[in-house]
């Protein structure tokens, strides 16, 4: 593997895996955090873009996973692409992104999550699918024919990265590994073993 720039190198990776893959969601990775009470977590989120070197996700910054970014902002990204047979893994510090940015992802998202994200209170106890379920159908009504607004509490994290680990899968199961660590305010790397 050649000395690139890893952003480069995961773009690459990353586009390599879109042509060849027929999943729903091929963004699909794993985010994890530490926990308030100090157990890791980790759930799956989708990837919406790479912005100046940083990792885009979203959703509700009141939810389990934006309480534990507020509290420490370390997370951690794993993908695992089938198609190409390849990992990646980010770890890096999580910010909120900027409301026009969550306003445009939030634009993007089909009209049944804009309604599920309004009336829904991600992670929160449920008492009663039905009153949820009529919430649901009743914002659907009123609002029909127009466009949702984004909710405050809907957002999303930016994640800067400062260390990224690449593992190409072999047969041989001589897994080509390699780690990049940014020091200094530069990337570093350093061929693992596998």
């Amino acid at each position: 593997m050649t000395q690139i720039n890893p952003i480069e190198l995961f773009l690459k990776w990353y586009n390599r895996e879109l042509s060849l893959t027929n999943v729903r969601l091929p963004g699909a990775c794993c985010l994890s955090t530490i926990g308030i009470d100090g157990v890791p977590n980790a759930r799956f989120v989708s990837l919406k873009d790479v912005i100046d070197g940083k990792f885009a996700i979203t959703g509700s910054i009141n939810s389990r996973k934006g309480l534990e970014i507020e509290a420490n902002p370390n997370v951690a990204l794993t993908f695992w692409w089938t198609e190409t047979e390849r990992q990646v893994h980010i770890q890096g510090n999580a910010s909120v992104m900027e409301n026009s940015l969550a306003d445009k992802y939030f634009a993007e998202r089909n009209r049944e999550s804009q309604i599920v994200s309004i009336v829904s209170k991600q992670g929160q106890e449920l008492q009663n699918v039905d009153e949820l379920t009529q919430k649901y159908i009743e914002l659907d009504t009123q609002s029909s024919g127009k466009d949702l607004k984004r909710p405050d509490y809907w957002r999303g994290y930016l994640i800067e990265p400062f260390r990224i680990e690449f593992l190409d899968f072999k047969s041989t199961r001589f897994h080509e590994r390699v780690l990049y660590e940014m020091e200094h305010g530069e990337w570093n790397h350093q061929q693992l073993q596998p």
